[in-house]
């Protein structure tokens, strides 16, 4: 379908995605009362006089990075939380196969000198499992035709890829368009997870790696979550706009162009480029 590469661009394909982006913003995080309250004591040792801090996981964020933010917060050999997720007898459904990706729920954690990676990230999950183990949510993924493991691997590709919340609930819908079409996915979030980096720039070799995550090269999901998802792309994830959207690209910020027509497509990957070009030119 995307075999050509766009003029404006030699080596690089139209993109069906926003091409990718890092979702790290610490303002935009979704704090549970809850996860915050309610695991006090559990975390921090609960000590009176006891200096407590928190650790901020927002939406999005890889296990990779959760791991890396969990050994800095409690002062940590780098290495130490990775090592204790994969002895951690964590919550996790079958489907995941002891990897914790797409369940350390993105919130704001206490920690203290009682806090280890073990509970911390157990914690996460069984957050996690409350929010996406309810009734509804289970209900939700199986109305769509899906597992709740593939609707959080949904959830992880809408977070990664929607440019606002707004645009959620329509990028789910390409991706339950292409999936009930039998069409690949297409998406750059899922290659930058492969290659381990967040960047807007793909190439037409990258879309030529041999990876399961790879979803230019293979048909429907990827094997695990791209990410850490956070309600709202969960519930856009099971409860998709209505439309026959097949593409979209993020032309420039809070202008995402949804389309089902792949001329479209290929103008609105042009005008991308064009914007592209004329940002770094300013630089």
């Amino acid at each position: 379908m995307m075999n050509e590469p766009p003029e404006a661009s030699p080596g690089r394909r139209p993109r069906l995605t926003r091409r990718g982006r890092v979702v790290v913003l610490l303002t935009a995080v979704l704090v549970v009362a809850a996860a915050v309250l309610v695991p006090v004591l559990l975390l921090t040792g609960g000590g009176e006089g006891e200096k407590r801090t928190t650790l901020v996981i927002p939406e999005g964020r890889r296990a990779a990075d959760v791991y890396v933010s969990v050994d800095q917060a409690l002062g940590l050999s780098p290495g130490t939380t990775r090592k204790a997720a994969s002895t951690a007898r964590l919550r996790l459904p079958e489907a995941a196969k002891g990897n914790p990706e797409g369940f350390l729920f993105p919130a704001t954690y206490p920690v203290g000198s009682a806090t280890t990676p073990a509970n911390l990230l157990s914690y996460m999950v069984n957050t996690a499992n409350q929010r996406f183990g309810a009734g509804r949510i289970s209900a939700g993924a199986q109305r769509a035709g899906m597992s709740t493991y593939q609707a959080v691997t949904v959830a992880s590709i809408v977070q990664a890829e929607a440019d606002s919340v707004a645009d959620m609930g329509k990028v789910a819908r390409v991706v339950h368009n292409r999936l009930s079409l039998g069409m690949p996915l297409q998406m750059d979030s899922t290659l930058n997870y492969a290659l381990n980096r967040s960047t807007v720039d793909t190439s037409h070799a990258d879309t030529k790696i041999d990876s399961p995550y790879n979803t230019y090269e293979r048909k429907g999901l990827p094997p695990t979550p791209i990410g850490n998802p956070g309600e709202e792309a969960m519930n856009a994830a099971l409860n998709p706009a209505s439309g026959d959207w097949l593409y979209f690209v993020t032309v420039k910020p809070g202008d995402t162009r949804f389309s089902n027509k792949y001329a479209e497509q290929r103008r609105n990957v042009e005008e991308f480029n064009r914007n592209r070009k004329a940002a770094n030119g300013s630089n």
